[in-house]
């Protein structure tokens, strides 16, 4: 196959199958007498495997797996793709973490329609952490205290609470303060239970398909490594 070919196969520029060839996620290609590349099966193979690992697995790792490979050291390929479980799997011990203890929260600020306010300092002493992390919150659009009229400190109502509270949990599960943010919000305007659940089996359908993505990543490698082994055996 010609570069044109292979590219049009996957939807890719030829640009991107010479990047590709030359950051090692493709066997080195055939050279016509003219210096022309040519590619095999092989090739094509190599190309898709990529592409399906990627879904799964960041596009750099995906380019260090394919570069383990195709320099014969498979068991460092194997590692890469080991790790990736192993951080899955840590993905969903924290939102079984978050999960229970979000659920909790929630019920509490359900059933807690009033609380005295607590000032910055109080409020880091009941969670645990520095008020300056609060007053990053508060610029990030997590929480939002109000002033007191006479001395201007920060003071943080019940919802504010547990609008922290949350915070603290999601940021345990690895959450940005972005995404922390926009739940929160969602929080405040759906009332708590129904935006719980919905974020909730949005981050179980992310790791689901992340699954499926490994799985899928993983059969493609496999065939590649069957032609990647007939493909030496039959050039030594």
């Amino acid at each position: 196959m010609r570069p044109v070919d292979l590219a049009r196969g996957h939807a890719l520029s030829t640009q991107a199958i010479r990047n590709y060839e030359e950051a090692g996620v493709l066997p080195p290609a055939a050279r016509s007498e003219s210096g022309y590349r040519s590619y095999t099966p092989v090739h094509a193979q190599a190309l898709r495997t990529f592409l399906a690992l990627r879904r799964g697995h960041c596009y750099q790792r995906s380019v260090e797996i394919l570069r383990a490979v195709n320099r014969g050291d498979t068991d460092a390929g194997y590692r890469l793709i080991d790790l990736a479980h192993v951080e899955l799997h840590t993905e969903r011990a924290r939102r079984a973490e978050s999960a229970a203890a979000l659920g909790g929260l929630t019920v509490t600020a359900i059933r807690s329609a009033a609380g005295q306010s607590l000032t910055v300092g109080e409020l880091g002493r009941r969670l645990g952490m520095h008020a300056a992390t609060l007053r990053t919150w508060e610029s990030a659009g997590i929480v939002h205290p109000r002033r007191d009229r006479v001395t201007g400190y920060r003071m943080y109502d019940a919802e504010c609470v547990r609008d922290a509270e949350v915070a603290r949990q999601l940021r345990r599960g690895g959450y940005p303060l972005r995404r922390i943010a926009q739940f929160v919000s969602s929080l405040r305007e759906a009332g708590g239970a129904a935006a719980l659940a919905v974020f909730l089996d949005e981050w179980q359908d992310r790791f689901s398909a992340r699954s499926r993505n490994l799985l899928n990543g993983a059969a493609q490698l496999d065939a590649y490594l069957g032609l990647l082994e007939d493909y030496r055996s039959c050039r030594s």
